[in-house]
């Protein structure tokens, strides 16, 4: 995860401390970190998004965790001091204990954060959610009007979308907005900026696509499509910074956007780029992201490298703690991630920007190469970007 507005525009943001060991209770370093958890609490969902991870639907799945074990799951996290917890889905919101499990996860001490597609947030729900004590609820928004409405499967999934964050905004909840770059809505970005400074949104995560469940049936963005994308988000960042009322920007499954964002900036402002290499080599990128700085519980219980990453499974927390299988030094798929950079080949092996970068995005390089080491696919780095004498 990049924090544009961190390192572009050079202005504080929440979590420096996890993210770039800046501040307040900062590990030693990013490998040290507690993983922040994605928690998968229910597969159900009331829509059928074409990129879902979890190839959801409206129908009941078998096996998913009861109430005791997840209580077992908020306790157990809780001890291992994890910095957050993402509840996500499916819809998240469909499980008929959502509620009364985000109130024992915060009695315990937990940060929690919600990613909804806000279908399901009422004025009575936006203040409960409020009451609660989220940190931030992320509602997913994946284009303008029919683009989303496609992107979502059912139509008037948009209308439903926008009234949630304004409900969430009415009650003084912090809101987020989540949207997945893909070919169906990159041409719609500029639209989806201005939405996002309409309805002043404090935080947006930009998230490059990954192929995973439904999402595997999705074309790339071509590479330069992604450039000149990430060009318009840095340029909106800075506007936002410079009018006195920056906003939380940031992407996600994308670690090169580091080096991206340090080469476009050594013209403009050396010295600020200086400040933002040095914390993109305290982060380390995807080398100290799945399997480290985020994790991921699954309906079932099963206990992944991040999200997307269904296929390699490290332990169930049915069986033993989650804090038991993330820190069993014996997995060598686990312990592998957590050294990966011996482990690269071809492009990513040999790059400048290793060290910041981290070798991409493992799991996609796995879904679209069969290889787990290979190169990230999605790179958008130019050969003279990589091969160049490093700053």
């Amino acid at each position: 995860m990049i924090n544009l507005t961190r390192l572009y525009c050079d202005v504080a943001q929440p979590m420096d401390h996890l993210r770039y060991g800046r501040g307040h209770g900062a590990p030693t370093s990013a490998a040290e970190r507690r993983p922040i958890v994605v928690w998968n609490i229910t597969r159900r969902c009331n829509l059928k998004c074409v990129h879902c991870y979890q190839d959801s639907d409206s129908k009941h799945y078998p096996g998913e965790l009861n109430w005791e074990q997840c209580q077992g799951v908020v306790d157990d996290l809780a001890q291992f001091k994890v910095p957050a917890l993402l509840l996500s889905g499916g819809e998240p919101m469909i499980h008929p204990r959502f509620f009364e499990l985000a109130e024992y996860a915060t009695s315990q001490g937990l940060r929690l954060t919600l990613s909804t597609n806000g279908t399901l947030i009422t004025p009575e729900k936006a203040q409960r959610i409020k009451d609660i004590g989220f940190s931030y609820v992320g509602i997913s928004l994946d284009g303008m009007g029919e683009t989303h409405d496609h992107f979502r499967g059912r139509t008037g999934a948009f209308e439903k979308a926008v009234n949630a964050f304004r409900l969430c905004k009415a009650v003084g909840q912090k809101v987020g907005l989540r949207l997945t770059l893909s070919r169906h809505n990159i041409d719609d970005l500029d639209n989806i900026l201005d939405f996002i400074e309409r309805e002043d949104i404090e935080r947006v995560c930009f998230y490059h696509l990954v192929y995973s469940g439904r999402g595997a049936d999705l074309i790339e963005v071509p590479h330069e499509d992604t450039r000149r994308a990430i060009d318009k988000i840095l340029d909106r960042t800075a506007l936002w910074a410079a009018s006195g009322k920056p906003r939380e920007v940031l992407t996600v499954d994308q670690p090169v956007d580091g080096p991206y964002l340090y080469m476009r900036l050594l013209k403009e402002d050396p010295d600020r780029a200086a400040r933002a290499l040095e914390l993109l080599y305290w982060n380390g990128g995807g080398a100290n992201s799945s399997g480290t700085g985020i994790s991921n519980i699954d309906t079932q219980g099963f206990v992944h490298p991040d999200q997307f990453w269904h296929s390699l499974t490290l332990g169930n927390v049915k069986d033993r703690p989650f804090s038991e299988i993330w820190t069993n030094r014996h997995h060598p798929a686990l312990n592998a991630l957590r050294n990966r950079k011996e482990h690269l080949t071809g492009k990513c092996a040999n790059c400048r920007w290793l060290n910041v970068c981290g070798g991409g995005f493992r799991v996609r390089a796995l879904q679209m190469t069969g290889d787990f080491w290979a190169p990230d696919p999605s790179c958008y780095l130019r050969e003279e970007e990589t091969l160049a004498q490093a700053a």
